[in-house]
């Protein structure tokens, strides 16, 4: 039994070491470089069909192409024997092929080389040869001449007209003509055969109308042969009579025609017989005489027709199944079938095959000392013999090879050696045909080779299976391995998998597995290799990408396509729509966060995918977007339920557009009295589509629809038909009826009149009365026209009350009686004036009034209101220019007494009342003087913060805008702050002259905040506010900000007004420097109220007189810190304020001390002068 086993065991491996042998044939690869270096057998690559037919017009390609190494001799056969082509002169071969040329241009016949040709290709290593090509030249016989007599039929009868044509090359195609050239209607009664006989199921009177001649075109020669034409004589029962036929349900009775029982005409009989080859298409026809005409139907015996081959031709009378195989062969029927009767044929099919591969025999590559197998198995009906051949001679006759052996379609080949290459011929034939096909053995002893870059290198994407491709060849064949990074271990196993084509697999890509691979193939004779060197990149994801969306239309929609990629690859970014390239026009722009669509259209609807793509991957992400936009309009609007005071109105809606329908707004038009304007009926919901309208009487309607959504309203529909409604008398009057006096002796008698639906008629009318209402007089009235809404009474009395109607006529009648207005005749100037005025101050910016009230007869109209005029008459403060500006307060209504507010402290005021009605002011009354307490100042203006170094930060600014007092001083309160962290606060007090402050720091890291404030003897005025610089920057001030106050110096406005101040001080400047040189007068002032400094006593007259000593400033001047003078900003600030001057204070207290910069005379020469040299101030004074 041990034995047994061992011999099973032995007898298995041997077994398979024999079968790996014929598994593991050697692949030569295409790589030219390979194909052109080894030695090949010869190889067909080209040849002509195996039935040639050529056009005797042209000369004779007879193709044949091969290719081996070295480069194949080619040699011909004709009819079996050898064809000499050098003996022929009109046949030539071609350089580097086998293809023969046989040329007629010096004369030959073509049919002089009809024949069976076969081509041989042979070189050192074996023959290959061509199919047997059996050339014919194309023919197309002329048609002999016949005299055909007269066809007599009678109506009803079949008939066939035989065509008959001349035998071609190949066959010819039949078609049927008239001798006029006008081709035979065919229908399912005539119609043509498959063997091109014409066939009539019954023959009717019509059909001797024309003759018929049968044509042949030769595909070749392109040319047509025609038959001589038949002519019929139909014998008929009955005169014919076009008519009777015409009106007549059966046009075979009507003519005395006998219906006759279907019977074929072809093919004859119950039953007949086709054979058809495998693969080719099954042609069955019957044709079938009767009457009337039958119908024809298939079917198969036993089963179905096979759907999906079949089609019907020459009106059903032929069955065509395309691509017959075995399981078509069976019995089909036919069944013609009419009114009278049915006729069965049968038709037996046979499926034969003619020779067809089941496996085709493939080249063998081997190893010394190796074997293979060639196979060759073939089918067909009958079954086919096979014949081996060794280089085209039978096997049987070659050459003995102790290596090979022959086993039916199977050729065996053990221990081959060099020089026994050879290319070996298998034919498989039967009767219906043959296959001939060359394949060579070739022995080849090659060392390996790897067939690709010695060093290229590789991407990948991480986690990615990839494949590292080391493609060989070589004989006998190389085994193959795979290194990492010099390593002596092969690669396989775990994440590793090598194929014996010698790829190695990584089945999931890692970054540890970046590095070197190295492919080495080798065999007896040596070896080769290369390297990939792998590199594993991070894979492109979109971690952000659009999101459905539904926009509006119109507004902007940005889809978002966030990528995360490896940055050593190049990404690119594309946008697809709807599947298809997505082009980026004017409206849309791509950027690297996504795509964004301006002015979003319904064309933008659609499927958007965002592709993230690199060399080595790529990633998708997809959003829908769905535009919103208005709806369309409705349409076809239709009027139905026409009644005398309503109809109703129905509407098709259009398309939504994404946005459901809310509402449908109903507009109307009528031709009378405004036509072409649309006024709106009435509003419904969106989910009616048909309303009820209420109509107006005489009134031509015209309606049209307008649908509404959320984003907008619809385009109007195309309008209605009209629809007129009869008249009636006015329902209403007209509305907003009132009276009112334009002067002081009319009234003015106004309404609102009818629209066209109110009208409710024609000739509309209005009955305008009034009457007095004190004296209860008798009713004055007037009538006017519809188109009126006004009507002036004259000579009235002033201001009196009218009793007012107005009422509605048409021509139909009148409306309801009107409901009585009160109106009032015109109004004249009060003639009174508030008496006994008191006023009382109550704080620096407010008084109280209070007044005796006028006669009510004094009035003369509505009393309106009570108003006070109040002025600012000058400033307590000295040298301070005021505006005198009239300003009001009005108290509404019949009052007493109110407050008088918004008012300058520190200043001379003076106040008058009056009466006003509806017509104006009455007179004014006595004027009354009051003068406003001392205030608190406004904020400091211009306050800079500069810091110069670490050490110290600078603070500066001007006197305040409105000191609204004496000055007394200033209070700056500031702390150390860093971060959340602040300081104590700490306060310093100035005097009224100061304006700059130096603060040294005693923590350089720490910023500071700053709160500096104006002060008069009533207290601390508005903040000016500001922070120290975060950084070292002493050319850049950091800007302060009062509670009202912004930086100014940025806007538009202000830096034209200082555009324009500049250009017109260079003008006055040159104008005061030319007065100067003159020694002239230059007007200062007009009579102005503000005293003159005691230095300025040369004044005379308004005029100042120049000189070199006036070297000092005006008191109503203010030197700055680059020694001009400038002129106070507002009408209520003070003038007289510089820098380092010493101030003086008046005995009454007020603040006139006149502040100069301190410096030598050459210094100032030119830069100070007397109030009348600033232009500034010159634009003031003569204000």
């Amino acid at each position: 039994m041990v034995m047994q086993r061992y011999l099973l065991t032995y007898m298995g491996v041997v077994l398979t070491l024999y079968l790996h042998q014929f598994i593991r044939a050697i692949e030569v690869p295409r790589d030219p470089s390979i194909q052109d270096e080894l030695s090949q057998p010869p190889t067909i690559t080209k040849q002509s069909v195996k039935n040639y037919i050529v056009d005797p017009r042209d000369n004779i390609i007879i193709e044949c192409d091969a290719k081996g190494n070295p480069f194949p001799i080619f040699t011909w056969t004709r009819n079996g024997k050898f064809f000499n082509v050098a003996k022929d002169p009109r046949v030539s071969m071609r350089r580097r092929s086998g293809t023969l040329s046989i040329d007629f241009r010096s004369g030959g016949r073509p049919e002089d080389y009809e024949g069976e040709y076969q081509c041989f290709a042979r070189n050192d290593f074996g023959t290959a040869i061509s199919n047997k090509i059996v050339l014919q030249v194309s023919k197309s016989p002329l048609w002999p001449k016949e005299n055909l007599d007269i066809q007599e039929v009678h109506e009803g009868a079949p008939l066939i007209l035989a065509c008959n044509p001349p035998p071609g090359l190949p066959p010819p195609a039949i078609f049927w003509m008239s001798s006029s050239m006008e081709p035979i209607h065919q229908d399912k009664r005539v119609s043509q055969g498959q063997n091109g006989d014409l066939y009539f199921s019954n023959v009717m009177q019509e059909d001797a109308l024309t003759d018929y001649s049968c044509n042949a075109r030769f595909a070749f020669t392109h040319t047509i042969q025609q038959k001589n034409p038949y002519t019929l004589k139909v014998l008929t029962k009955q005169p014919h009579n076009e008519t009777s036929f015409r009106n007549h349900t059966d046009i075979y009775s009507a003519r005395g025609v006998t219906e006759r029982h279907p019977s074929f005409m072809y093919p004859t009989g119950t039953s007949s017989s086709q054979m058809v080859l495998r693969g080719e298409d099954l042609l069955l026809e019957c044709i079938a005489s009767g009457v009337p005409t039958p119908d024809i139907m298939w079917h198969k015996r036993g089963g179905e027709l096979p759907v999906g081959r079949i089609s019907y031709e020459n009106f059903k009378k032929a069955l065509r199944i395309a691509n017959v195989s075995e399981e078509d062969s069976g019995e089909y029927f036919c069944l013609a079938s009419n009114k009278v009767g049915s006729s069965r044929h049968t038709v037996s099919v046979r499926v034969k095959a003619a020779p067809y591969w089941l496996d085709e025999p493939e080249n063998l590559v081997l190893a010394p000392g190796e074997g293979g197998r060639l196979i060759c198995r073939a089918n067909g009906n009958p079954k086919p013999s096979i014949q081996w051949l060794v280089n085209g001679e039978p096997i049987e006759s070659s050459l003995p090879n102790p290596s090979r052996e022959v086993k039916g379609d199977t050729v065996m080949f053990r221990d081959a050696q060099i020089g026994s290459s050879a290319v070996y011929q298998c034919n498989a034939s039967n009767e219906h045909g043959y296959l001939l096909a060359n394949a060579f053995v070739s022995v080849l002893d090659v060392s390996p080779r790897i067939l690709a870059p010695r060093s290229q290198p590789m991407k990948v994407i991480h986690n990615n299976r990839t494949l590292l491709d080391c493609p060989f060849f070589g004989s006998p064949i190389p085994t193959t391995r795979w290194f990492k990074n010099g390593q002596g271990n092969t690669l396989d196993g775990g994440n590793y998998r090598m194929y014996e084509n010698g790829t190695l697999e990584i089945k999931m890509a890692r970054k540890e597995d970046q590095g070197t691979y190295t492919c080495v193939a080798t065999n007896i004779l040596g070896k080769a290799e290369i390297q990939v060197r792998l590199e594993v990149k991070d894979p492109t994801r979109i971690i952000t990408g659009p999101t459905d969306a539904v926009p509006k239309k119109g507004s902007t929609i940005h889809l978002s396509c966030r990528v995360k990629y490896d940055p050593t690859l190049k990404l690119t970014v594309s946008w697809l729509k709807d599947d298809s390239p997505l082009y980026i026009g004017n409206r849309m722009k791509k950027d690297e966060d996504g795509l964004t669509i301006y002015g979003v259209s319904e064309k933008d609807q659609g499927y958007y995918t965002c592709v993230a793509s690199t060399e080595l991957d790529r990633d998708t992400a997809r959003a829908h977007l769905t535009v919103l936009a208005r709806p369309d309009r409705p349409r076809d609007l239709e009027l139905t339920d026409l009644a005398e005071r309503s109809v109703r109105l129905t509407w098709i809606p259009g398309d939504d557009n994404n946005s459901p329908i809310t509402d449908y707004i109903v507009e109307f038009e009528e031709d009378k009295f405004q036509p072409g304007v649309w006024h709106n009926h009435s509003r419904y919901p969106g989910s009616v589509n048909s309303a009820v309208l209420r109509l107006a009487p005489y009134v031509n309607y015209q309606f049209r629809v307008i649908a509404v959504n959320e984003v907008g309203s619809s385009y109007p529909s195309l309008p209605s038909e009209r629809y007129q409604t009869n008249g009636a008398r006015p329902e209403i009057n007209p509305t907003g009826v009132q009276g009112a006096g334009t002067s002081k002796n009319n009234m003015v008698i106004s309404w609102t009149p009818l629209n066209a639906t109110q009208a409710y008629g024609p000739k509309l009318k209005y009955i305008v009365k009034w009457r007095r209402r004190d004296t209860r007089e008798s009713w004055s009235n007037v009538t006017v026209s519809g188109d009126v809404s006004k009507y002036t009474v004259t000579q009235t009395p002033t201001y009196v009350p009218y009793e007012i109607k107005v009422q509605a006529e048409n021509e139909f009648g009148r409306a309801a009686e009107p409901d009585v207005v009160i109106g009032y005749s015109g109004e004249d100037y009060p003639k009174a004036a508030p008496t006994d005025i008191r006023l009382r101050v109550l704080n620096s910016t407010a008084i109280s009034l209070q007044w005796t009230r006028v006669y009510p007869d004094t009035i003369q109209g509505q009393l309106k209101e009570y108003r006070a005029y109040f002025w600012r008459e000058s400033s307590l403060l000295k040298n301070l220019w005021v505006s005198k500006k009239k300003q009001s307060e009005s108290f509404i209504g019949d009052r007493t007494r109110g407050i008088v507010s918004r008012l300058f402290p520190y200043s001379n005021y003076k106040l008058e009342m009056v009466v006003v009605n509806g017509r104006g002011d009455g007179p004014r009354s006595e004027i009354k003087e009051f003068t406003t307490p001392e205030g608190v100042p406004s904020a400091p203006r211009y306050f800079k913060i500069r810091q110069p170094n670490v050490d110290t930060i600078t603070l500066e600014w001007e006197h305040p805008e409105h000191p609204n007092g004496i000055l007394i001083g200033y209070t700056l309160r500031y702390q150390a702050f860093n971060g959340s962290k602040t300081g104590r606060t700490i306060v310093e007090n100035f005097s009224p002259n100061q304006t700059k402050f130096l603060l040294q720091r005693t923590d350089p890291i720490s910023r500071y905040r700053f709160d500096l404030r104006s002060r008069t003897q009533i207290g601390d005025g508005e903040p000016a506010k500001g922070e120290s610089p975060s950084s070292l920057n002493e050319g850049l001030p950091t800007p302060a900000y009062t509670k009202n106050q912004g930086d100014i110096a940025t806007q538009g406005w202000f830096i034209g007004l200082m555009c324009a101040i500049a250009l017109l001080v260079l003008i006055l400047l040159i104008v005061c420097f030319i007065k100067r040189s003159r020694g002239g007068k230059y007007p200062v002032r007009e009579n102005k109220d503000v005293p003159l400094d005691p230095d300025d006593q040369k004044v005379d007259n308004g005029s100042f007189d120049y000189s070199d000593e006036d070297n000092k400033p005006l008191q109503g001047s203010q030197t700055s810190l680059d020694g001009t003078i400038k002129q106070q900003e507002s009408d209520d600030s003070l003038v007289d304020y510089g820098e380092g001057g010493e101030g003086q204070f008046n005995e009454d207290g007020s603040f006139i001390g006149q502040y100069t910069v301190k410096k030598d005379k050459e210094e100032t020469e030119g830069n100070e002068s007397s109030e009348a040299t600033s232009p500034v101030n010159a634009i003031y004074s003569l204000a």
